[in-house]
């Protein structure tokens, strides 16, 4: 979830894309309150996430969990398989796309692999490099519904040759190269890591969330939070103000990089058929993840839900966006003091982005 990316501004419209259970879902608003469903694509496939480039207006890539990427240049209107017929990656897990260059594609594979394009998704390059690790190899992930993936890919913003890959139930792979090598770093952490965070003005602060297996088994120091001083290669728990063990989105300021946005539940989601629900809490910590406190108003109804996807606006931080497992989809525009659904119902979602137009 890194990147997220929205630019809303003056009197423009905005776009809310979607990634769903099924297909890409495009909704506009004029007021950034009430939405309009404009396009609905790739429905057959489960979407995991939607990369958007700012230097490519209209540009959107989708990742599907068993056909590979797809292209969209009218904002998800249509779409496209640029290499269609050729090798490149099948089940997609997460996308990131080169802060300098649209044509730039990395994506997260499941099984763990992890594919690059340099010409928009029209040929993919499968880094070998990765499998190199002995420790790939051992990594078991007992749900038979899921394989051991790459959840997360991240680029340092002032060097993107550093690559992080968040890896479930793998800890973390660093490259300093591109992609050349990589190392391990598992220094006490939950080995199911889901997102990952850099500070863009000290890049080597970095957050993760995680979906606490370790914790659950009592292996792992903390909780579902986590950060690192030292470019990942040890990390410290935070947001043990919680007992809640299990987490995807975690969203960081565009302006202050001590305020930082995620949330948290009780149990994976296997456990979350019980009358309670998730028992998730939407938090926020303005210290840099020293403290964190728990954002009620108005997201009663969604503790039984997950906030799997949360948006802070780019240009104007005070409003933000966030999508549920269940489909709802709420918004905030005071930084999250206070939220109000809106009457939006999608199929389950995995992901959100809003740009402007």
């Amino acid at each position: 979830m890194e990147g997220l990316l929205t630019n809303i501004g003056g009197n423009m419209a905005a776009l809310m894309i979607a990634s769903t259970s099924q297909g890409v879902v495009v909704l506009r608003s004029e007021d950034h309150g009430s939405w309009e469903q404009t396009a609905h694509g790739l429905k057959d496939w489960q979407i995991m996430e939607v990369a958007v480039s700012p230097l490519a207006p209209g540009r959107l890539y989708a990742g599907t969990r068993g056909d590979g990427v797809w292209l969209s240049n009218d904002y998800g209107q249509t779409w496209a398989k640029p290499n269609y017929g050729k090798p490149g990656p099948g089940k997609v897990q997460c996308l990131t796309v080169h802060p300098e260059d649209p044509d730039m594609v990395y994506a997260g594979g499941e099984p763990i692999d992890t594919y690059v394009t340099k010409d928009a998704g029209r040929n993919w390059q499968r880094l070998e490099s990765v499998w190199e690790m002995p420790t790939i190899a051992t990594i078991d992930y007992p749900v038979s519904t899921v394989e051991p993936h790459v959840r997360d890919i991240t680029l340092d913003p002032k060097d993107p040759r550093k690559i992080s890959l968040a890896l479930q139930v793998g800890f973390m792979l660093r490259s300093d190269d591109e992609g050349c090598t990589w190392r391990l770093q598992d220094r006490n952490i939950d080995s199911d890591v889901h997102t990952i965070v850099i500070d863009p003005q000290d890049t080597g602060t970095l957050y993760i969330a995680t979906g606490g297996h370790d914790a659950r088994l009592g292996t792992a120091p903390g909780r579902a939070l986590y950060k690192s001083s030292d470019s990942g290669d040890s990390w410290q728990p935070i947001a043990l103000e919680f007992e809640k063990e299990y987490s995807v989105p975690l969203t960081m300021h565009p302006r202050k990089s001590s305020v930082l946005y995620s949330a948290v539940a009780h149990g994976n989601p296997g456990s979350w058929q019980r009358p309670t629900g998730a028992e998730s809490s939407m938090i926020r910590s303005t210290d840099g993840g020293e403290s964190w406190h728990e954002l009620q108003d108005g997201l009663a109804e969604a503790s039984k839900d997950f906030p799997q996807a949360i948006i802070v606006d780019q240009t104007n931080p005070d409003q933000l966006y966030m999508g549920t497992r269940r489909g709802q989809v709420f918004t905030s525009g005071n930084g999250g003091e206070s939220w109000s659904k809106q009457d939006v119902q999608l199929q389950s979602i995995q992901d959100l982005k809003v740009v402007q137009i």
